[in-house]
């Protein structure tokens, strides 16, 4: 692994980025010319001190879920995302899907304009790959889990928790469109592996998730009304869009509400405040990485 070589890498990608790309706000004391170590880190789920360390030449070799997120968070292409796995001496992913997939070019470029609207892109298994601010303050930030964990659909119906981010009457409704949405994906993938073994994880340890896979009902969820249980806010009522990619493996969600209904005022709320007293903070890849565990 070449230390300097990386370190530079990074450096010079996170140099050409400007706040607004990502949306963070520009601030009146900046004096860098692009992000700040700190908000690369937070943006790609890592401590500051590890990614410090990694910009000086330091610390251990990065596991292939940090290159993954550090490759989100930096914005790099395809050649790019390539180029650091090959810094680090990673051999490059060849999949286009899981938590540590690369981003489709043309999701991410609409994800960067979308700075006013809490959006995301995620996997066809709801892994989230990438958040902008504002969705990372309405449903927490998620980006950095990993394993069958990283599936909110798997988390629906295995961790309670997961569950509050929506009002205790709305869940039938949601258990049922994450499972119509499931059976269309496994239909799409043809017997994918990585499909069946979360189904029969789900219909083994949920009797819920089991009752409603053998309903057989079908239907990719495009649209959806959510209504969104915030710690600081309450219920916000919005509109939940979806954008997918061509090949239908990663999907580009955003949320929006009506001009002057109480969601639109909520989320000019959530916008004014901010991320940083609102979000409980998410796991973090430290130096530890996932591998070493």
């Amino acid at each position: 692994m070449n230390h300097s070589a990386l370190a530079a890498y990074l450096k010079s990608r996170r140099d050409r980025i400007r706040p607004p790309d990502v949306g963070l706000p520009t601030g009146p004391r900046r004096r860098v010319p692009g992000l700040r170590r700190e908000e690369v880190a937070r943006l790609a789920g890592l401590s500051a001190d590890y990614y410090t360390e990694l910009e000086r030449g330091r610390g251990a070799q990065p596991s292939a879920q940090v290159l993954a997120a550090l490759a989100r968070a930096l914005r790099l292409n395809g050649d790019e995302r390539d180029h650091l796995f090959h810094l680090a001496d990673r051999p490059v992913p060849p999949g286009a899907h899981g938590p540590t997939a690369h981003v489709q070019p043309g999701l991410l470029a609409l994800l960067d304009q979308l700075t006013a609207t809490p959006a995301q892109v995620i996997t066809d298994l709801h892994e989230t790959l990438v958040q902008n601010p504002l969705a990372a303050a309405l449903v927490g930030r998620t980006s950095a889990l990993r394993g069958p964990e990283a599936s909110f659909v798997h988390r629906w119906f295995t961790d309670p928790a997961a569950r509050s981010l929506y009002p205790p009457e709305d869940h039938p409704h949601h258990s049922r469109v994450f499972v119509a949405d499931l059976q269309a994906v496994a239909a799409r993938r043809g017997g994918d592996p990585e499909v069946r073994r979360m189904v029969a994880v789900l219909r083994r340890r949920s009797r819920e998730f089991s009752t409603l896979w053998d309903t057989h009902d079908v239907a990719l969820r495009r649209t959806d009304h959510k209504r969104i249980v915030h710690p600081a806010l309450g219920v916000i009522e919005l509109d939940c869009h979806s954008l997918f990619s061509e090949d239908g493996r990663q999907r580009l969600l955003w949320f929006g509400a009506p001009p002057g209904t109480e969601g639109a005022a909520q989320l000019s709320l959530l916008s004014v405040i901010g991320t940083q007293d609102m979000v409980e903070p998410g796991p973090r890849v430290s130096a530890r990485s996932p591998e070493r565990r």
